[in-house]
């Protein structure tokens, strides 16, 4: 974790339970107390890259213009798998 040059206080009102325990848990799992285990959840959440709508929905249309009539049949999907090894 990086160093703290200033550091803020954070309260959570009305945290439901389950939500609790799922943190508490993942807690004990990374050996963290709830404190350091709620930060590092913070931290991956902002830090994560922002998802970009259109390009996921660019990408859906290009998978959705594959002809409607290709099946894949055991035969084709087995020799797919063996020319992938090769």
């Amino acid at each position: 974790m990086d160093t703290l040059i200033g550091v803020a206080n954070l309260t959570i009102k009305n945290l439901p339970k389950p939500v609790l325990r799922r943190l508490k848990a993942r807690a004990v799992l990374h050996r963290r107390s709830l404190n350091l285990e709620v930060i590092s959840c913070l931290e991956t959440l902002v830090q994560s890259a922002p998802l970009d709508a259109e390009a996921l929905l660019a990408r859906v249309r290009e998978i959705r213009r594959t002809p409607a009539r290709t099946r894949l049949t055991d035969r084709e999907l087995a020799r797919l798998k063996a020319s992938g090894r090769a």
